[in-house]
């Protein structure tokens, strides 16, 4: 092969209006992906931010590879939306957040029946079914603040007078213990998908997945059995994954780092524990920005510029309660401080971005009022 033979590596697609903040080291991994082998496209939506090594809120298509990096450790995580029977015109954050006790220990049912019923073998992580975890990971009751399609919320089975609960978790260690299987046998080097490590990912990869989808159930039933009431699953996305697509006319591998579908319905994308989240009808044939759209608001600070930034400013107590009234539940002070609202991007900019580059329309906006991290006082 000559040197004008060699392989270009594709400009990476970005996102973004020109008033919203983007970190350059974010811009920096994004390209820095393109250039990885197999690299067919590399997009970074409106909530990219930098990774340790990947960026996140971003899409990656490859040729016959598989890159588990992309994908992470939190295989499978994702948003639920959840219906309920609270009314609206009754709810009071701080009574609802006082009912809120004794979700952040080992559920006390039978994990392996439960994997069973969704036929998942059991795993050696299931102690952590049906647990929320740490990081940006939360579940949330929230209103109907303003609707957009009152049509699709009818299909859905929303009601603008009753609470929903968005549920935002993963596979918790399960996904940790499959990256950190691959990254001890092969380092960072990407799987052909047709070989016998490639086929063996993919395999755990889909129980990782699905692992997920369970844990975000049991996660809701935990919530509704606290507040005596009926839950009922809306939507369930996936934003950390990889699965086989079309582009560009050819079969590859789509990897998803922090980007939700376009091609699988409505999606809810949340902003900080202080701001409004949105439901969304993406677009889905928008194939030039690999069929994704942004997961959430994303960070715009590092967690520990959000500690240094914030502690001499507010107090634990300060940032327990937001600026649209919410009771945030978390006794873990320094992940208080991480995932305050200041650490985050606008996320009515990144909605608006969205919106702008025609991959989505705002189905409805929704209000937090009571966002659950942690009880306990130690890191999960």
């Amino acid at each position: 092969m000559t040197m004008d033979d060699t392989p270009q590596a594709p400009a990476p697609t970005l996102v973004a209006s020109a008033g919203q903040w983007i970190e350059g080291a974010a811009v920096q991994q994004l390209a820095a992906v393109a250039a990885w082998p197999g690299m067919r496209r590399a997009v970074g939506l409106p909530d990219l931010h930098p990774g340790k090594v990947t960026p996140i809120g971003a899409a990656f298509a490859s040729d016959g590879l598989l890159h588990p990096a992309l994908v992470g450790n939190d295989i499978g995580c994702g948003m639920s939306l959840w219906s309920t029977t609270l009314k609206r015109a009754k709810a009071k954050p701080v009574a609802l957040a006082a009912r809120l006790h004794g979700l952040d220990g080992p559920w006390d049912g039978d994990t392996s029946a439960r994997l069973a019923a969704a036929g998942l073998e059991p795993t050696p992580c299931d102690a952590a079914l049906g647990t929320i975890g740490g990081g940006n990971h939360f579940a949330e009751l929230q209103a109907i603040e303003q609707v957009c399609d009152a049509a699709v919320l009818t299909a859905l089975g929303l009601d603008a007078e009753r609470l929903l609960l968005l549920v935002h978790s993963g596979s918790r260690g399960l996904g940790e213990r499959i990256l950190r299987d691959h990254v001890e046998r092969h380092g960072a080097a990407p799987l052909a998908a047709d070989s016998d490590d490639g086929r063996a990912y993919l395999a755990r990869h889909e129980l990782a997945r699905r692992w997920a989808v369970v844990n975000r159930a049991l996660i809701a039933e935990r919530f509704a059995a606290s507040l005596h009431t009926e839950v009922s699953c809306r939507l369930d996305i996936c934003h950390n994954s990889v699965s086989a697509a079309l582009v560009d006319g050819c079969p590859c591998w789509l990897h998803r780092k922090g980007a939700a579908p376009a091609d699988a319905g409505p999606v809810v994308v949340p902003g900080s524990r202080g701001s409004f989240s949105y439901l969304l009808q993406p677009t889905p044939d928008s194939e030039a920005t690999l069929y994704s759209i942004a997961h959430g608001a994303g960070r715009k600070w590092k967690r520990s510029d959000s500690r240094a930034r914030l502690q001499r400013r507010f107090t634990p107590q300060s940032l327990s309660r937001t600026a649209l009234g919410s009771e945030v539940i978390c006794e873990d002070r320094e992940l208080l401080f991480e995932e305050a609202p200041q650490a985050y991007k606008d996320i009515e900019r990144v909605i608006a971005d969205l919106v702008d580059a025609g991959l989505a329309r705002v189905l409805a906006v929704l209000r937090p009022l009571v966002s659950y991290k942690l009880r306990a006082r130690v890191r999960a």
